[in-house]
């Protein structure tokens, strides 16, 4: 009778037993986590920026949508200036009412400071030949701290800007509005939460590049009624037809600013290919610590035993 053999069994299932078999699967990359916004768009906020917004658009294009006869064109001179007066107190309803939909301490912090190092960044070219590292600024923010941060922002770092340089006047209002939405743009931006690397840098460099074009179109009509006589070839003509003062408004872009829009929208591009990954994680890192959405309570201290 045979007696079984159970070192050589176990010599036989040692390599199957032994074996690692199939590994774990390793987890994928964690999904990002949608960061926290400063501001949230309400209801009220929607229809105060929608107002200032349409008023806007009326105040900058007034020349276009005015007839010949009417008697806004009489008034061509006085026009903006009554425009940049109620443009003032619309963007401080708006201010008033975003800030109603939570813009905390700590968002009224990040603010102050993104707002100072924006107005500290506007002198350094001092607009010569469209040398403004302030607009990258304000596209990346916009970007991580959602529209309604971005359109405050945009308007209170031009106001602060002009107290700084001195460039307070009745183009201020105008450029309070054109920098608000400069900035509100950048966080209409498609992909806030999935898109990241080179193709978000580009997103934000092509729009850095539009946009610095758009504001100085915008900015060129608000002082465009203002040439008057100066000069007759390309100034606004209360009497002429639309399309004879389109024509006009190209001919003074293109004559006064197109070397200025260039150079701006070249050097929002290049910084924010340059300085757009470092300046994007410092804010989005700083969002994230603040936690401007977690609400800040207090709670009373235990009192400590008596002594008996």
């Amino acid at each position: 009778m045979t007696t079984p053999r159970p070192r050589r069994r176990l010599a036989r299932l040692g390599p199957r037993l032994l074996s690692p078999g199939p590994r774990p699967l390793r987890p994928g990359p964690r999904p990002l986590r949608p960061g926290p916004r400063p501001v949230r768009l309400g209801p009220r906020s929607l229809v105060a920026l929608t107002l200032v917004s349409a008023v806007g658009v009326i105040a900058f294009g007034w020349p276009f949508l005015a007839p010949p006869s009417s008697a806004l064109n009489a008034h061509a001179q006085d026009a903006p200036w009554l425009f940049a007066g109620l443009l003032v107190l619309l963007v401080a309803v708006v201010a008033a009412t975003i800030s109603e939909s939570g813009l905390g301490a700590k968002a009224v912090a990040m603010l102050g400071v993104l707002a100072a190092t924006g107005a500290a960044l506007r002198p350094i070219g001092a607009g010569t030949a469209g040398i403004e590292p302030m607009f990258f600024l304000m596209v990346l923010s916009g970007r991580v701290l959602g529209p309604g941060f971005g359109f405050v922002l945009g308007s209170i770092t031009m106001f602060a800007s002009a107290l700084l340089t001195g460039g307070v006047g009745p183009w201020m209002p105008f450029q309070m509005l054109a920098m608000g939405w400069f900035t509100m743009g950048a966080g209409l931006l498609p992909g806030p939460e999935r898109l990241r690397g080179g193709a978000e840098r580009a997103l934000l460099a092509g729009y850095g590049f539009l946009a610095a074009f758009a504001y100085g179109t915008a900015m060129n009509m608000a002082g465009w009624p203002f040439m008057g006589a100066l000069a007759s070839g390309v100034a606004f003509d209360p009497d002429g037809t639309v399309p004879a003062n389109l024509a006009r408004f190209v001919a003074y872009c293109a004559a006064t600013s197109l070397g200025w829009d260039l150079g701006r929208a070249l050097v929002t591009v290049l910084l924010t290919l340059t300085l757009g990954p470092a300046v994007l994680k410092a804010l989005r890192r700083a969002t994230r610590r603040a936690a401007f959405e977690t609400a800040v309570t207090f709670e009373a201290a235990e009192s400590p035993p008596k002594d008996r």
